[in-house]
């Protein structure tokens, strides 16, 4: 299970020994950091370095044009993914590290995702002055949980949900039914809340969160879209795939000027 050794697996489900706890041990497992944050000598401006691990495709002018916002997956293994992707579909990507990922303090838990998020937010509308008509909210696994209490409360041009769970709970123990007092992210009773558009994309083939619960949120949209299914794809490899770069494009250039 994730690769964890004997006695993880014993503090995972003994320590508490509550079906919430679980599903939140589960989720949270920070890589080791890829790059650290360098500030100047005036303390108003950060530079990023990354390490021999991170993925990096690009220049390091390209690297020295990223400007570094500190708030409270890791990003530099992330950077040429978002490069390429927002060149691709012509946008400007904003993204963040959850606390206890990269570089950022703290401890990753449910209550500091929706601080993260919040974080952002606050932070593309005021420090850069970008409008809620002109952000695009993605999240990708995990990250699909903060993306949707964001967009239930907040409305935006779309929301992007790329390999989305309904619950912890469900994810678990996949017999649970309803959504029970203890259980962590629950996607499956914030979505319905959305008001703005919903592309939801997973692969029929995902080892870790089980297509049915893409079904599932899709199901219970008030705008969905026609949703990207992506055939023999799993949990990590779904944005190989053609149809997944061609589904974004479309819906970013040609669906919401139509909407």
């Amino acid at each position: 299970m994730n690769n964890l050794s004997f006695s993880e697996l014993c503090c995972l489900f003994c320590c508490p020994p509550c079906p919430g706890k679980i599903a939140s041990k589960l989720a949270f497992l920070p890589p080791d950091p890829t790059y650290t944050l360098m500030c100047d000598e005036s303390g108003s401006r950060w530079t990023l370095h990354l390490s021999e691990r991170a993925d990096w495709q690009y220049s390091s002018r390209e690297k020295d044009a990223i400007e570094c916002f500190m708030t409270r997956t890791s990003k530099g293994q992330m950077s040429s993914f978002y490069i390429g992707l927002g060149s691709r579909i012509n946008c400007n990507i904003f993204s963040y590290d959850y606390s206890g990922y990269g570089a950022s303090s703290g401890k990753p838990t449910e209550k500091n995702l929706y601080a993260d998020i919040d974080a952002a937010w606050v932070a593309l509308r005021t420090r850069y002055g970008i409008r809620p008509e002109n952000v695009i909210i993605y999240g990708q696994s995990i990250g699909t949980v903060p993306s949707v209490d964001l967009a239930a409360r907040y409305e935006s041009a779309a929301v992007i949900l790329h390999s989305p769970l309904t619950s912890g709970m469900r994810v678990a123990f996949p017999d649970t039914k309803k959504t029970y007092c203890f259980d962590a992210f629950p996607n499956i009773d914030k979505i319905s809340k959305i008001t703005s558009p919903v592309l939801i994309i997973h692969g029929t083939e995902d080892e870790v969160i089980d297509f049915s619960h893409g079904l599932a949120l899709f199901e219970r949209c008030q705008r969905p879209v026609e949703p990207l299914w992506v055939e023999g794809a799993g949990h990590n490899d779904v944005e190989l795939y053609g149809q997944y770069l061609e589904r974004l494009k479309q819906f970013v250039s040609q669906e919401l000027v139509n909407l």
